[in-house]
């Protein structure tokens, strides 16, 4: 591999056409500069200056070499600089990728804090369910995901990742406005086991947990529609067809319709939680980004 350093007082030889010049240039012995060529030619395996007299120039080989140099080291110091960049947390680029909910209420805040104060970083978000995005991640294709799990069933992450614990999410009871237990102070989740149910797709972890939590109390809902919206979900409960859990991160926006309501004595709660790669952990802008979130 060639040698930076080698390849600067390749450079100075070249532009100054003598060894002493170049010497007086770079501040260094004339023995130092000649040592530098002559392991330069070493390993490359070709003469590149011809010694004249009154000065040097470079042999054809020399010449092509010294094409390139500029760009070489032009390149190198535009690397050093965006590696030093990122390091400190000021450029690169941050991918992150979240489920829904969290991807439409804290992601949007939490990007532009980080923007803030990091606004060399390109900053990607995409979406997906856990089980979608957490391989993902896996794979090398986001820096930072936001998951959620559920009391003792979770995605998975694997050796070489890494959590943060972020915040819990409950699941509240919806309600039609005008439905009979609207108006009691305490609702168990026994409560509804004549009642429609909303819910998810019957494949999604919030579903499942749904059907957990009912089996748990006894029953087993009757689920009528389903829909992965949560505004949609909030559409059909306020159209009298059917009660749903929905998280507390789909509730930013509540129809005036519905009646949001706790379960007694608590509703199921989802834990939502960072992830990273170990190795992706320690640098600045995820840390930060950790930090925002938090």
């Amino acid at each position: 591999m060639l040698n930076m350093t080698r390849l600067n007082v390749f450079r100075e030889v070249v532009d100054h056409g003598s060894f002493s010049a170049a010497a007086d240039a770079l501040s260094y012995s004339q023995s130092a500069v000649s040592q530098a060529i002559a392991t330069l030619e070493g390993e490359l395996g070709t003469a590149l200056i011809e010694r004249r007299r009154g000065g040097v120039r470079p042999t054809p080989a020399g010449a092509a070499l010294a094409a390139h140099v500029g760009g070489i080291l032009a390149r190198m110091d535009s690397a050093e600089n965006e590696v030093a960049a990122i390091a400190r947390g000021r450029g690169g680029r941050l991918r992150t990728a979240s489920f829904p909910t969290a991807g439409s209420t804290l992601m949007p805040q939490a990007i532009a804090a980080f923007r803030a104060s990091h606004p060399g970083v390109e900053v990607t978000l995409a979406e997906g369910e856990p089980e979608e995005i957490a391989p993902r991640l896996r794979a090398g294709e986001f820096d930072l995901v936001l998951l959620f799990e559920f009391e003792g069933v979770g995605e998975r992450l694997g050796t070489g990742m890494r959590r943060y614990e972020l915040r819990d999410d409950p699941l509240h009871l919806a309600l039609p406005r005008e439905h009979p237990l609207a108006q009691r102070q305490r609702i168990e989740l026994s409560d509804l086991r004549e009642e429609a149910w909303v819910q998810t797709s019957a494949q999604s972890p919030c579903a499942k947990h749904v059907i957990r939590s009912c089996h748990a109390a006894g029953f087993e809902p009757t689920v009528s529609f389903e829909s992965d919206d949560y505004q949609t979900v909030q559409g059909l409960v306020a159209a009298g067809v059917g009660v749903a859990l929905i998280p507390e991160l789909a509730l930013s926006t509540v129809r005036e319709d519905i009646t949001v309501r706790a379960l007694d004595p608590a509703s199921p709660v989802r834990r939502v939680f960072a992830a990273t790669p170990r190795a992706a952990a320690v640098t600045p802008a995820v840390a930060t980004m950790i930090d925002v979130l938090r």
